[in-house]
């Protein structure tokens, strides 16, 4: 799967991924009007709407950038038929040709580290037959319980040909509190940095530059992003932080190799609810799609310009 990522990326010229991350607050009137009408003011009449609203952006960019990362909190906080939104989100997604990157921040010991993994990546066995579940490309995992939370997903991984992104420096602002903790003369992102090239070591596909395991690393840490790339050659980084959380092109340069590949660039806020903002308010609500559309264009050559592209 990280080859097709990598693929996808050299197609489009957009080392782009599209948060697809709804709240309430971002869908059109119409669309919940709808949705309401249908379903009422129900958990599925929200369920509904969030399904209505992600399908008209991914029809809007599906060509334009290789995948897109649905957050599932956003959709767990709507219970079982969020959860169902969810699914749908997903298999639409993988229809149109795009990787699914599951953003779940999973991370356990044992038994329940394997079931995140089967469930979210691999196939779970009931009676002699066995199911995909959500079924992504790639999840987010939380490394911070250490390897035991981390080598159920490996192993899904190379089962699967499937990838995970692992935690290493975020993109929030009290991400330091632990993150860049000195230990042993060192910041506690670096300890993690290695930790993943080790882990990734042992997965890498038959083919091609990169592993299966991945790593996110914030666009609001330029200078950490520059260290863990050496640290991390081989490792494909994903990069949130980029637009409303104060990323800029600019900020990106040191998270690419110099293949100019490496590194995948997250918005969420900035695309998926870009009629909101000043910028493109002139498409309106009914035409929030086209502000989407617009906005990943925008976003495609920031990035290609500070890459000198």
């Amino acid at each position: 799967m990280i080859n097709k990522l990598v693929k996808k990326i050299q197609e489009t010229n957009a080392p782009i991924v599209v948060g697809l991350d709804p709240m309430m607050k971002f869908i059109p009137k119409h669309i919940t009007d709808k949705a309401f009408a249908e379903f009422g003011e129900t958990l599925e009449g929200a369920a509904e709407a969030i399904w209505q609203y992600n399908k008209g952006i991914v029809d809007a960019i599906y060509d334009l950038v290789p995948a897109v990362k649905p957050q599932v909190a956003m959709y767990e906080q709507f219970g079982i038929p969020g959860l169902m939104a969810f699914k749908k989100t997903v298999d639409y997604c993988k229809e149109k040709g795009l990787v699914v990157i599951g953003d779940i921040k999973r991370g356990d010991i044992g038994s329940t580290s394997e079931a995140y993994a089967v469930g979210h990546l691999g196939k779970v066995q009931v009676g002699s037959k066995s199911y995909y579940g959500f079924d992504e490309d790639f999840v987010t995992v939380n490394p911070y319980l250490g390897s035991d939370g981390v080598t159920p997903f490996t192993k899904i991984c190379k089962e699967e040909s499937k990838g995970i992104f692992v935690l290493v420096k975020t993109s929030n602002p009290s991400s330091g509190e632990f993150q860049d903790r000195i230990i042993d003369g060192r910041p506690l992102y670096e300890w993690m940095g290695e930790k993943v090239a080790e882990w990734g070591a042992d997965c890498m596909p038959e083919s091609g530059n990169y592993s299966y395991v991945g790593a996110v690393v914030g666009a609001t840490y330029p200078e950490q992003g520059k260290i863990l790339r050496k640290l991390m050659p081989n490792t494909f980084i994903l990069v949130p932080g980029y637009g409303a959380q104060g990323g800029k092109g600019a900020d990106l340069v040191h998270f690419f190799n110099e293949d100019g590949l490496g590194a995948i660039i997250n918005s969420s806020r900035g695309i998926i609810a870009a009629h909101q903002q000043e910028k493109y308010a002139k498409y309106g609500e009914a035409a929030y799609a086209d502000a989407s559309r617009a906005a990943v264009i925008d976003m495609r050559e920031d990035i290609a310009q500070a890459l000198g592209k």
